[in-house]
């Protein structure tokens, strides 16, 4: 057996050494240095960007997020949010409903949870929990449970005392008047019923920023539907409709971005629309999904470019991250913020 603990020979250290260091052709002393934020200084929203642009990782994808942000509204760029529901279910939703009351995004879609939870929230509050409270106890009890945050089956009770009358409205406005009833127009009236400042729906249609919801039927509006259309069974909302909408307005842009929180149909709803003007110019992902699997929501930037979806010269990044943390950050950094890019 070999004696581990013998002695090396000086050519054996030597090459082991060599190895060990490769002898460097590039040394990058004119690149940016790694380096974090300084905390023992007073608070300064911009420098705390700064040090994100520098601190590497996602840190630094978040920080170049800001800066396209930045750059689409300085270049006046038409831009297309799109969310999933538990954006709405958690806090992001309040920031969503101030970029709208700002105008501060131009188009809007999102799935039908995130439309019912919105409203929902404006009847009453939706409560902090906790991931590991057993799933039969909350059933017993009639709460429904989105990650951390509790939902008590009353909440579904008062939305369907605003729902009921309402779906009747709209059922003699358009059904009976044999007029068509896109989701846009359906979240159009939607926000102007709602009449609540803390609503997103209610900034949107004050400040007619287009909603579109490719699936109006996915949720608790959707089991309101079926009720109702137990009595009125020629009821309809025209999904068709909102593909020229939607299509037209990336068409007419003269330069167009995605912000895409998560996947979903909105996601590709939007990068869908923007096909038909040879891609969009820029694009922020923020997402927990990787592309590995093959989905929407994982898919990187470069698959949509090869679908002609987003330009190949299109200032874009993926930030991955929970978009409850990486959103509201990019909000503060585009719009709370003086940061520049790094030279």
């Amino acid at each position: 057996m070999a004696n581990h603990y013998e002695q090396l020979s000086e050519d054996k250290i030597k090459k082991a050494h060599a190895a060990n260091y490769v002898q460097p052709t590039m040394t990058l002393d004119d690149w940016v240095s790694v380096q974090g934020h300084d905390f023992s200084k007073a608070f300064d929203i911009t420098a705390f960007f700064e040090s994100l642009f520098t601190t590497g990782f996602q840190a630094t994808a978040l920080a170049k997020a800001v800066l396209i942000l930045k750059e689409m509204k300085k270049e006046n760029v038409t831009i297309f949010l799109g969310f999933t529901s538990n954006m709405v279910s958690c806090g992001v939703r309040d920031v969503i409903a101030y970029l709208c009351k700002e105008k501060l995004v131009d188009v809007v879609v999102t799935t039908i949870g995130g439309v019912e939870e919105d409203l929902m929230k404006c009847l009453k509050p939706f409560v902090l929990g906790s991931y590991d409270t057993p799933g039969k106890y909350l059933r017993d009890n009639g709460i429904n449970r989105t990650g951390d945050i509790f939902i008590p089956n009353d909440r579904y009770l008062y939305f369907e005392r605003f729902m009921m009358p309402f779906l009747k409205r709209m059922y003699e406005k358009y059904t009976v008047a044999n007029k068509t009833l896109t989701t846009e127009l359906f979240c159009y009236e939607l926000g102007l019923a709602i009449d609540d400042e803390s609503s997103i729906y209610y900034w949107c249609s004050k400040n007619n920023i287009p909603v579109f919801c490719p699936a109006p039927t996915d949720g608790s509006i959707g089991d309101m539907m079926f009720f109702f259309m137990q009595k009125h069974p020629d009821f309809t909302i025209d999904v068709a409709g909102d593909i020229v909408s939607i299509t037209k307005i990336a068409i007419n842009a003269e330069k167009t971005g995605i912000i895409a929180l998560g996947g979903s149909v909105p996601k590709h709803h939007i990068a869908n629309a923007n096909l038909f003007r040879e891609g969009a110019d820029y694009a922020i992902y923020l997402t927990t999904a990787q592309e590995f699997e093959g989905s929407n929501a994982g898919a990187n930037i470069e698959e949509a470019i090869s679908w002609g979806k987003i330009k190949d010269d299109a200032k874009h990044i993926k930030v991955v991250g929970d978009a409850a943390l990486t959103f509201p950050l990019l909000v503060a950094g585009a719009f709370q913020s003086n940061l520049k890019p790094k030279t």
